[in-house]
């Protein structure tokens, strides 16, 4: 059991600094193509009911209830994107479900703030921003990642915050 996990986390290691193309992790970097998947294109959003799940396990694999780095394409042009954490809240096939995190102020009332259509909630303080900055995750926008994408684990969200979350996305289902 130690070997298998030792083992997953040099071939992570190893996928990081090998992946060609990407921003640094945690850094805020933008990238000018998208991590590729077996379709050869990243996986577009999600779009449905979410069946959330809060199941952190810390073996070196995303699960939902985790918040976690991995490249997100812009709305406005998929073909560009930005290394940033994502909380990931569940399942669909083969990919994980999650929502983008942002340590930029969206809930402000100060013109710019808030985009039309756009939900952000205040998520405070946590480990997977290195600089303790206070950040807000996106609950209109539901992103399919695949698995293979997630370079490092940021950290474990309390279950009171998870649920919150889950209860403030439209559409969302425990």
């Amino acid at each position: 059991m130690a070997t298998t996990s030792w083992t997953r986390r040099v071939a992570t290691l190893v996928r990081r600094v090998l992946a060609p193309g990407r921003a640094t992790p945690g850094r805020g970097g933008t990238a000018a193509r998208p991590p590729q998947t077996t379709a050869g294109r990243a996986p577009a959003d999600f779009t449905g009911n979410v069946r959330t799940s809060y199941a952190p396990r810390l073996d070196g694999e995303a699960d939902p209830g985790e918040i976690v780095w991995t490249w997100v394409p812009f709305e406005e042009d998929p073909s560009r994107g930005k290394d940033r954490p994502v909380l990931v809240i569940g399942r669909d096939t083969t990919c994980l479900l999650a929502l983008m995190l942002s340590s930029k102020d969206h809930t402000a009332t100060t013109p710019g703030g808030q985009r039309p259509g756009q939900r952000w909630l205040d998520l405070g303080t946590g480990a997977w921003d290195p600089r303790r900055r206070p950040s807000e995750v996106r609950l209109d926008r539901v992103l399919r990642i695949d698995p293979r994408r997630v370079r490092r684990e940021g950290a474990v969200l309390d279950r009171a915050r998870f649920d919150l979350i889950a209860r403030s996305r439209p559409g969302s289902r425990s």
